[in-house]
């Protein structure tokens, strides 16, 4: 959705600068309002009249000069200048309900109608998984994350939607990054993950060109790593230093990580998506679980139903597979490595299938949703973090004879334009 601002009148300013007075009518996907002429305007709310330094079709507030009912204290001091965040300032109910909203705007292009369910909103403190940057400023390294709309970097001391223990570990990566700074064209980004045996790193973004990480950065690196007490630091998956196995618990299991997988950002809502699946599916014998990644959905459908469970990565597949033994009291488990989006499960493969998860990256599930369709399945359950390809996948499900029963916003990404969604289909 994209918001309205109505521009009003130029004030006198020095002529370096295009000052102008604006109401806010909505609100846009950044947190930005919007003029008729297409002005955008960060960091602003519905009924707000601010001024801002106009430029083209951007402008940066100035002031708010009456300000919204809704707006409230930011949680961070950084909020505002680093780029994480974006709608801090909002108030809970109506920033919920605007992330609804995008849910069935997006649905309404596809002309699809269904229950939006409430929200699931992620509390503060609960984000475990984080991308730091790290420059170096001088002799100084610097940690953080990207300014709003520039490659400039924000160093940060505090970060309210994220894991106390990540925040606490802030020095220790921080060290942690500079042998990875030893060319100057590396950028390094520090994908850190909080596990139930400590900080699992892997290190992206280093130089290669010019023969990669020397074995003297390694070197400082791992020293880095054991002095921060990490559990395994990785170089774009490579182990350069490991003390434990990073493990996390995935309902009834326990699953060892490969470097580098995917996992939900924030266990609650892992755990509010995987209940409604598993609502969904209730009565269900056997059930498949497409782009099941290392399991987050698996191991806890299979506490009712069989489960067959694909996905592209090897290493995720394998590691559910391990993971199997960890837990007791589970109906089969049948795993593959299989590229969905190449080799979709077909639909004479799905024949004696009672119901269907799936939960696609941002592209969506587009031949995987045909081959759906064209099954006798029964139920459903599709989970996305990009409502407009859920929207897309959603109609080809519609026009197959299925009906979009209910729809559950997730606000896994605290704070930020990003919502994610978990609805139900049935015949």
């Amino acid at each position: 959705m994209k918001g309205i601002a109505i521009t009003s009148a130029t004030t006198e300013q020095p002529s370096s600068l295009n000052i102008r007075e604006l109401c806010i009518e909505s609100v846009g996907a950044q947190g930005d309002g919007v003029t008729g002429d297409h002005v955008f305007v960060p960091l602003t709310l519905p009924g707000e009249r601010v001024r801002a330094d106009v430029r083209g079709e951007r402008a940066e507030m100035v002031e708010v000069l009456e300000a919204s009912p809704d707006r409230v204290a930011p949680a961070c001091p950084h909020f505002g200048d680093c780029g994480g965040c974006a709608l801090q300032h909002w108030a809970s109910d109506p920033y919920l309900v605007w992330k609804a909203e995008q849910i069935r705007l997006a649905l309404g292009r596809e002309r699809i109608e269904t229950e939006i369910l409430p929200a699931f909103a992620a509390p503060p403190g609960a984000r475990r998984r984080l991308a730091l940057h790290a420059r170096r400023d001088g002799g100084a390294v610097r940690l953080g994350f990207k300014a709003r709309r520039t490659w400039r970097l924000v160093e940060i001391k505090v970060c309210p939607i994220s894991e106390p223990a990540l925040v606490a570990a802030l020095p220790a990566l921080k060290a942690l990054a500079g042998p990875f700074l030893e060319h100057a064209k590396s950028a390094p980004t520090l994908h850190v993950t909080w596990t139930l045996s400590g900080l699992d790193v892997d290190v992206t973004g280093i130089e290669r060109k010019s023969g990669g990480l020397s074995a003297d950065a390694r070197m400082r690196a791992a020293k880095a790593a054991a002095a921060g007490d990490m559990a395994r630091v990785t170089l774009a998956g490579e182990t350069i230093y490991q003390a434990r196995q990073p493990v996390v618990r995935l309902g009834p299991a326990t699953v060892a990580l490969p470097p580098g997988s995917f996992l939900q950002a924030v266990a609650q809502a892992e755990a509010a998506m995987a209940d409604f699946a598993v609502d969904a599916i209730a009565g269900a014998t056997r059930v498949a679980d497409l782009y099941c990644g290392v399991g987050a959905f698996t191991f806890r459908l299979a506490r009712t139903a069989s489960v067959h469970a694909a996905d592209v990565s090897a290493p995720a597949v394998k590691a559910l597979i391990a993971a199997t033994g960890t837990a007791s009291g589970l109906k089969p488990i049948v795993a593959e490595a299989r590229d969905l989006g190449r080799r979709p499960l077909l639909a004479m493969e799905m024949k004696k299938l009672d119901a269907v998860v799936f939960d696609p990256p941002r592209a969506g599930a587009l031949e995987q949703s045909g081959e759906i369709g064209r099954s006798k399945v029964g139920t459903v359950v599709g989970i996305s973090c990009n409502p407009t390809t859920f929207a897309r996948d959603a109609r080809i499900l519609v026009d197959a004879g299925f009906k979009l029963e209910a729809v559950k916003p997730i606000d896994q990404f605290l704070w930020s334009p990003h919502v994610e969604l978990v609805g139900v289909f049935r015949r």
